[in-house]
């Protein structure tokens, strides 16, 4: 799957739990929304000022413009990780593993790297 069509399969099946994403598909989409949010990221992170009293202002314009940029992405890429999953023939449900303290991303981020189920698994549309 190419750039364009990661992109496009995320947004039109943003609510779709059913179904298998290809690791590119997925690594496509990560690499997008991370460059997405990258620049207003960068934006946050000049903007948050330090008074002369020493605390600091974190709630600036860029911080709810970031925190909209991030709710835009999350069901898609939420939507795109449990179908990754269904696609090396693990249930949706292993997201959950990602909080479990410390290790449980670096599971999430093994099964993500894995390659294909071949043929037909239990979550085929």
């Amino acid at each position: 799957m190419t750039f364009g069509q990661a992109i496009k399969s995320g947004f039109q099946n943003f609510t779709s739990w059913k179904g298998r994403a290809t690791r590119s598909e997925f690594w496509y989409w990560t690499l997008f929304v991370w460059l997405v949010q990258l620049p207003f990221s960068i934006w946050y992170q000049s903007s948050v000022n330090i008074s002369e009293s020493g605390s600091f202002n974190l709630f600036t314009p860029a911080y709810f413009v970031l925190i909209l940029v991030a709710l835009v992405f999350f069901l898609p890429s939420l939507a795109m990780m449990i179908r990754r999953l269904h696609d090396t023939d693990r249930s949706g449900g292993f997201y959950w593993m990602g909080l479990i303290p410390l290790v449980g991303w670096i599971f999430i981020l093994v099964y993500m790297l894995q390659p294909t189920t071949p043929g037909a698994n239990r979550f085929d549309r």
